[in-house]
This record gives C-alpha cells, structure tokens and sequence, in this order.
C-alpha cells in the first residue's frame, strides 16, 4: 500500500523538529510532501537538502490552505491515499505503519490517529477540547469518531478529491470529516496511538501548540453547529450518533484497554451504525 501513498506534511514555524519528523517519513515512504505555510524560522532552510516535494507559501494561509495544496500536489503523483502528520514531531512516524494496515484492512476509510495512548498525560485542557469536538463531530457526522482532532491522518483519493471543503485551520480538517460523511458516505477507523506533549518531560524539545482551546475550539464549534442545522433532521441525528460506536483498529490490543481508554468503541471490525 505504501506504494500508492504520499505523506504530507504541513508547517509552520517547525525548524525545531521538522529535520527529524522528515527523515522519520522517509524511512516508510519515498513520496514526502512539506507544504510550508510562510515559516519565518528557517524551517525550509533545514529541510531543503532532503529527497521530498517542498512547496512554499509566501505568506501564512493556515492550515487548511496547506493541507489544499498538499492534496493537489499529491494527486498529481497519482497516489490512492494521502498520509498526514504534524511537523512539530508530535506524531511518531514508526506508527504510520499501522495507520496504512488499517487502511488497508478498511478500504475507502478515513484512517485517524487516535491519541488513546498514554492519555492521561495530555494536558487537560486539550483532552477536554478534543472530546468536546468529538462530541459535536459525531452529531455532524451521525456517527461516532474517535479524535477527531488528531492531525495524523489517512485520507482515500476520493476525499482528497473533495473540492469545496470550507474552513481554515483545525476547522477544515474538522469540515472534510463531515463532508466525506455527508457527500461520499465516507467513515472513519481510529487507530490508538501515543503522541508527545512539552508537559512530558519534554520541554524544550516541541514547540508550543498551535491549536488555541478557546478560539479554535469556538470556530470549530460554530462551524458544525452551522451544518448540523443546515443538514436538518438535528434531533433523530443527534441519537443516531449516540447509539453508534467508534471504530477502533488495533488488532494487538486487548478489550479492556480499549474499553477503558475510549467508552463505547467497537474493535470487531462492524463498520458503525
């Protein structure tokens, strides 16, 4: 499957880790993509030497923009999937491996890096962010999904292809969950993953966060509140989505961890409800 997959990266600002979370990608693909949203640290500078596609914007135009022209170039090489991961080194690039197993398990999937592992030492005010997003997602949706905010991602061409898909920022990669849902009947599979936070032990090492919980957290808000309402059938979707369960791929994994670390998930390979 790696051999119809492109990894994309896009970043802002990433000089710290970038060197490193590039060279990680390559180990697994030799189709790397870095879409730089107008770095002003010399994040390209650290890069530059490397075998990948690096594309430059001139000026910051957030992320959505960059996972747009990350696509674009990725579509052209003709690959069936696009790979996404932060470059702030935040994701480990031993887990796409298993992102690309589930994926190939279940096909025309939205494949997410659920960050189940360890999670208990994700700062609390994240954890709440991103289960509150959860929540408001699946109501979109009509489905459960678990983290929907996480950036490490697997996207089938078809929802690549999605033109249309609005928002910028964390909104857009919250708006291609709910328009692959809507327009392609698309879903997602999770598969558990541990990410890395400064607050680990690790300061100094990661840059701080873009992702700002009360602003982006309000975007996001308003923009699904925006589609549920113009989608219709607001309380019959709202119960749909509370009876399914999260698809979880992790064939190692036992049920109790499972259990534990995300309520109301399903690993028996059902596609949800």
């Amino acid at each position: 499957m790696i051999d119809s997959t492109a990894i994309l990266i896009p970043a802002l600002n990433e000089a710290l880790r970038i060197r490193e979370v590039v060279q990680g990608a390559l180990q697994h693909c030799p189709r790397v993509i870095v879409v730089d949203d107008g770095s002003t640290d010399g994040t390209c500078d650290e890069i530059e030497d490397l075998p990948i596609t690096l594309i430059r914007h001139s000026e910051r135009r957030g992320k959505g923009e960059g996972l747009r022209t990350g696509f674009r170039a990725a579509l052209e090489l003709g690959v069936q999937g696009v790979l996404t991961m932060d470059g702030d080194g935040q994701h480990l690039a031993s887990d796409i491996p298993r992102l690309l197993q589930a994926a190939a398990h279940h096909p025309e999937h939205v494949v997410i890096g659920a960050r189940l592992k360890k999670r208990a030492q994700q700062p609390i005010h994240r954890r709440l962010a991103n289960e509150f997003g959860d929540w408001g997602i699946a109501w979109a949706t009509g489905y459960r999904i678990a983290d929907t905010q996480s950036g490490q991602r697997y996207y089938p061409r078809a929802v690549c292809e999605l033109a249309d898909v609005t928002g910028e920022g964390f909104v857009f990669e919250a708006d291609i969950l709910i328009q692959a849902a809507r327009r392609l009947h698309t879903r997602c599979v999770s598969v558990p993953i541990e990410s890395r936070y400064a607050g680990d032990g690790l300061a100094g090492q990661f840059r701080r966060s873009h992702f700002k919980p009360l602003s982006d957290l309000y975007r996001i808000t308003s923009h699904v509140v925006g589609r549920v309402w113009t989608y219709g059938r607001v309380i019959p979707r709202y119960i749909e989505a509370r009876r399914s369960h999260a698809l979880i791929y992790d064939p190692g994994a036992c049920q109790e961890f499972l259990a534990q670390a995300l309520p109301g998930t399903s690993s028996d390979g059902r596609t949800p409800r």
